[in-house]
């Protein structure tokens, strides 16, 4: 069955390939650019984090972030590039090293990195979302929401194998007056 939502992207596709292209706004280069710092960054911590796990289940989550905020980047410098916006400095790729190797007092806990990247990627939908809701150009706008539904579509995963691990972070349950707990 094909992909529903790339159906979609493919149809909006064809009719924004013909709009005129205006310069970009202040704004939307500036999402761009935020944008772009955060996968760079992300990518770059979330490398080390799987420099410190040995669950194998935990790394390939870890794995995909990485995939994931790799192709944004990239994506995202073609496009800055082409736009004439200049690139912010980017921090580089981290080594593959081994976990047993990682200082105690430096390791993060599996608990601790999977939070740490949900939070992560929480704060990138959020970063899309903004950016999405002040560009004015079609074809920028269809980026971001294909960013969005990468980080909306990964952060389900990781919240369910989190869950079925006893790792999310869950406030405490709230319960009205009126039913008497």
């Amino acid at each position: 069955m094909p992909d529903l939502l790339q159906a979609v992207k493919n149809v909006v596709q064809s009719f924004i390939d013909d709009e005129p292209k205006p310069p970009l706004h202040i704004g939307e280069a500036m999402g761009c650019w935020i944008h772009v710092v955060l996968c760079a960054e992300i990518q770059v911590q979330t490398e080390a984090g799987m420099n410190s796990t040995n669950d194998p289940e935990l790394k390939k989550a870890l794995h995909e972030a990485v995939k994931t905020f790799k192709s944004q980047r990239d994506q995202l410098t073609k496009f800055m590039l082409s736009e004439g916006i200049p690139l912010p400095p980017l921090s580089e790729s981290k080594p593959i090293s081994d976990p047993n190797s990682v200082p105690l007092g430096v390791k993060l806990t599996d608990s601790e990195l999977a939070n740490s990247i949900k939070k992560k990627i929480s704060m990138t939908i959020a970063n899309c979302a903004n950016a999405s809701s002040q560009t004015l150009r079609s074809d920028v706008g269809l980026m971001w929401a294909e960013f969005l539904q990468e980080h909306i579509t990964y952060l389900f995963i990781l919240k369910s194998m989190m869950q079925k691990r006893g790792w999310l972070n869950v406030p405490p349950l709230y319960y009205t007056s009126d039913t008497g707990r």
